[in-house]
């Protein structure tokens, strides 16, 4: 049953995407999906994910296949028909992608009340949120997926409707699987030591600066407290194996640890930061290739990701770090899209993150863009943003630089980068 199957292409969004080994174990046991979430054999299941990746055909086709459901296979997401489709389709579950969530919550919005889709027979709190024509006239009852950001999930639920959000975790070549059954915003999974027993998994300890694990005298691995961040693994056993990757043994070999707890033992890094609370609730901080030091602390992408969103005036962001001459560590920096028709306000900015994040996470840099690079999955990448730096010459949209005196965003021309890097100008 450990013999491979099927081979899944990853996301690629730290480089090229890698063939994960999956075996026939893991096939068949995605037959059970939608049945755990809630869903049944009554459901219509609206797909519209690459059938290349694990979440679109494992988890969603097979999942269907397993309960006998109707599946809506859409070629195209689109933000404008989707309320339309499922409609016209009778849809009663979504599988989603977190940034899914986020293009129908930045849709346009119109007045709530009148004929515009004020409903009086909802509660106040469901609808600080204008609404859409329709936007609430829908079957959909469940929603379920990876990736949804808190502020999104609440959104989607006051602007929609009390659609039930069960979100997920797992990776296509990984040995851990989390489930937040409980519909807690911005939770991947609620684990008692029983969920254990059928999905081992471990949060240790992460040295950033190092890019491994801390380890203690003895060479071991050190268990993260409850609430602090760490790096999540899972044990390599013939129950939960690891296939690796097709081609190179290296690439393989990168994502396993050895002699974490015991000598001779095996776990899977996932590469992702996790934080697990006294009620068990694990939720994901960020990937640690994301996650930057800046003034001898630690960056949480995500955290400042989302900080940013917070603002009236954005509609995407994606946080990087970024090297600057005459500096150590990496100085955050975002790449921002702006909502339609609105402007940056660089004082207003400012003010706006001096409440929400301390000093040393406020981005430096902000990118100003069109839109951002996604991959096939929604997720957004990364490295060629990270590559292409601040340097103002290199980058062909509008840079702008965190300047404290001004207490505000200022625009990054090249007087300032020169005075900047060559000393003349601290961050």
């Amino acid at each position: 049953m450990n013999d491979t199957c099927l081979y899944i292409f990853t996301s690629g969004t730290t480089g090229l995407p890698k063939a994960a080994r999956v075996s026939h174990l893991k096939s068949i046991m995605c037959l059970g999906f939608y049945e755990l979430v809630g869903a049944s054999s009554r459901d219509v299941v609206y797909l519209a994910l690459p059938l290349y990746h694990m979440a679109g055909s494992l988890l969603g086709i097979v999942g269907c296949l397993g309960i006998g459901a109707t599946c809506v296979l859409k070629e195209k997401f689109s933000a404008s028909h989707f309320w339309d489709e499922c409609r016209a389709e009778g849809v009663t579950v979504f599988q989603y992608i977190g940034e899914l969530c986020r293009y129908l919550v930045n849709q346009p919005q119109v007045r709530a009340g009148g004929g515009a889709g004020g409903d009086p027979g909802v509660a106040p709190e469901l609808t600080v949120a204008p609404q859409r024509p329709g936007e609430r006239q829908h079957g959909l009852r469940l929603a379920v997926g990876s990736g949804l950001r808190p502020d999104v999930w609440r959104s989607f639920q006051r602007r929609f409707g009390p659609v039930r959000i069960v979100e997920t975790y797992g990776m296509s070549e990984g040995n851990v699987s989390l489930f937040n059954y409980t519909g807690t915003p911005g939770a991947v999974g609620r684990c008692s030591f029983i969920y254990k027993l059928f999905s081992p998994f471990e949060v240790v300890r992460y040295d950033v600066a190092a890019g491994a694990p801390e380890r203690d005298e003895a060479g071991r691995c050190i268990r993260a407290r409850t609430g602090e961040t760490g790096l999540l693994i899972a044990p390599v056993t013939r129950r939960t194996p690891f296939l690796g990757y097709a081609g190179s043994r290296e690439l393989s070999e990168q994502k396993l640890l050895r002699g974490v707890f015991a000598e001779g033992d095996e776990f899977f890094n996932t590469g992702d930061l996790v934080e697990q609370d006294e009620q068990q609730f694990v939720r994901f901080r960020d990937r640690t290739g994301d996650t930057f030091r800046w003034k001898g602390e630690n960056v949480a992408t995500t955290e400042v990701a989302e900080a940013l969103l917070a603002h009236e005036s954005l509609q995407e962001a994606t946080v990087y770090g970024v090297t600057v001459p005459g500096h150590e560590g990496r100085a955050g920096m975002a790449a921002l899209v702006l909502r339609p028709g609105r402007s940056l306000d660089g004082p207003g900015l400012y003010r706006h993150l001096e409440q929400r994040l301390p000093p040393y996470a406020r981005p430096r840099f902000l990118r100003l863009q069109e839109r951002l690079d996604v991959t096939e999955t929604f997720k957004q990448r990364k490295v060629r943003l990270a590559r292409d730096g601040c340097d103002p010459a290199r980058v062909p949209v509008p840079l702008l630089l965190l300047d404290e005196a001004a207490r505000a965003f200022v625009p990054l021309d090249r007087e300032r980068w020169r005075r900047l890097r060559d000393g003349r100008l601290r961050l």
